[in-house]
């Protein structure tokens, strides 16, 4: 081998366990982001699900008959 490649191969020895923690890090930073990606969309179905569902969900009334209230206070 040349001088140039002893060289270059020295400093990649040299270097090697930054590079293998640099990757390290990356792989990590990647699956974090990845999660945070499907955890997201997983979010916005269901509330999209939900929201759908209320908004196709029938309102129920409710009404009180208050005339005997009225008139037992118009009484006193």
């Amino acid at each position: 081998m040349s001088q140039e490649k002893v060289d270059r191969y020295k400093e990649h020895k040299k270097n090697r366990q930054q590079e293998i923690k640099k990757q390290k890090q990356r792989q990590v930073i990647g699956r974090i982001i990845g999660a945070v990606v499907v955890i997201a969309i997983v979010v916005w179905i269901g509330y999209s699900g939900y929201s759908s569902y209320q908004s196709n969900k029938g309102v129920e009334t409710i009404s009180v008959n208050t005339t005997g209230i009225t008139d037992y206070l118009s009484g006193l």
